[in-house]
């Protein structure tokens, strides 16, 4: 199956949850090595490696990477988990959302962050409105990019992004939401927020949860 396509846009929001004091990152999913490219621009000393699964990717990454490697994080094996000791920074930049197994992911890279070290991930938003709009029309197709990405194996929403970190041995130290405003969604908020009352649930949160297309964290070890 072909990858999310390759580009060279940044995400700002996942560029502002990384502390500039890291100095050995790591990139899962660096694309273009976009995300490289601007920290180097805060940090030109730290060592940044982008991790792909494409080699095309990776290499066009090495533009601004000090390293990349191509390889499938599902499929790491002990020599990888040992040598990234020294990363005091995982990025998932829309990421763990294609990966086969993002807890097992998160608990290796619990047990090899150093002190003081952190996981920065962006990742899309199931309960987003849209979504919910598609569903009741049956329309669950996937497209080539965006929260129906033909190559997204696991679907989160807040509630299960916080417990994902919390199973895996992490607390989520700041997040917020990215929200794209539409001028076709404040039509199907009453809906929503009436799906929330006959669930038992706070229509105004219900409602919250529905408006951000992905969510930006930052997470620490407990």
């Amino acid at each position: 199956m072909d990858q999310t396509p390759i580009h060279e846009m940044h995400n700002p929001d996942l560029l502002r949850l990384i502390p500039e004091n890291s100095k050995n990152l790591i990139e899962v999913g660096c694309s273009s090595g976009a995300l490289a490219r601007e920290f180097k621009k805060i940090s030109p000393d730290a060592h940044y490696v982008g991790v792909e699964i494409d080699q095309n990717y990776a290499q066009s990454a090495l533009r601004y990477c000090d390293q990349t490697l191509v390889l499938n994080i599902d499929e790491a094996d002990e020599n990888f988990w040992i040598s990234k000791k020294d990363r005091d920074c995982w990025i998932f930049g829309d990421t763990l959302e294609h990966l086969k197994n993002p807890w097992a992911v998160l608990e290796r890279i619990n047990e090899v962050l150093p002190k003081g070290g952190c996981v920065v991930a962006c990742i899309p938003n199931a309960q987003h409105w849209s979504l919910q709009v598609r569903l009741n029309m049956g329309d669950f197709r996937y497209e080539s990019e965006g929260l129906l990405d033909k190559t997204h194996l696991r679907w989160f929403t807040r509630q299960t992004i916080i417990e994902m970190f919390a199973d895996t041995g992490f607390e989520v130290q700041e997040g917020f939401p990215r929200i794209l405003e539409d001028p076709l969604a404040e039509k199907y908020f009453p809906i929503i927020q009436e799906m929330a009352k006959l669930s038992g649930v706070d229509p105004q949160m219900a409602l919250a949860d529905a408006l951000p297309i992905q969510y930006v964290i930052r997470a620490i070890k407990k």
